[in-house]
């Protein structure tokens, strides 16, 4: 199945620069950005969910978001496919 947005931080996989993370083969992944994934591992991996929503919102508004904006953007994260689970 393929993802829009990454199944970790919720980024638009089309917006990752190197298209995409890599699996442990190396090929790309269908799930995962290259900014969380990398040859089949989180680069994160210790994270909570909590973490990852504070760590995309400054990256948001980073990049001029209002702090709304990057509340609302960051409210699915709970649901993505790598958070379900816990």
């Amino acid at each position: 199945m393929n993802h829009k947005n990454c199944q970790s931080c919720g980024m638009p996989l089309k917006k990752d620069p190197k298209g995409s993370g890599t699996n442990t083969d190396g090929n790309p992944s269908q799930k995962y950005c290259s900014y969380c994934y990398e040859m089949g591992e989180f680069k994160q991996p210790d994270w909570t969910v909590e973490e990852m929503q504070t760590f995309v919102k400054g990256k948001l508004k980073e990049m001029g978001f209002p702090g709304f904006i990057a509340t609302f953007f960051t409210r699915g994260i709970p649901k993505l496919e790598r958070w379900n689970n816990n």
